[in-house]
């Protein structure tokens, strides 16, 4: 089980961006990796093309980049700062069957995330 998710809000701890918060767009599993909204941004140029519903204009955009896992850390939902992640099993009644759940908990505060 992955201890980040997409749409974890997430703080940078290295790198050029570090201090940035955002929102993970897209966890990468093959290459460790995920996506975050507004960090790494790079340029990319684009051509004058078509696309399906007309014509497409050229330029330069500024896209998101992966960033590797080990630089980002979860935001606590109580203290607001970066968090390591633990996780802590718990019985549910489900469908009146008792079963055994992973919940992931914020080890700085100890709130479920």
């Amino acid at each position: 089980m992955a201890k980040i998710k997409k749409g974890d809000l997430v703080v940078v701890i290295a790198g050029r961006d570090k201090g940035k918060q955002g929102r993970v767009l897209e966890v990468l599993k093959d290459s460790d990796r995920v996506v975050v909204e507004g960090v790494q941004r790079a340029t990319k140029h684009t051509k004058v093309g078509q696309s399906s519903r007309g014509a497409r204009t050229g330029g330069i955009e500024t896209v998101e980049a992966p960033i590797h896992v080990s630089n980002v850390m979860v935001v606590d939902p109580e203290t607001k700062k970066g968090t390591r992640v633990g996780y802590r099993t718990e019985q549910v009644e489900r469908d009146g069957r008792n079963r055994t759940v992973r919940v992931r908990v914020a080890k700085r505060s100890g709130k479920d995330i």
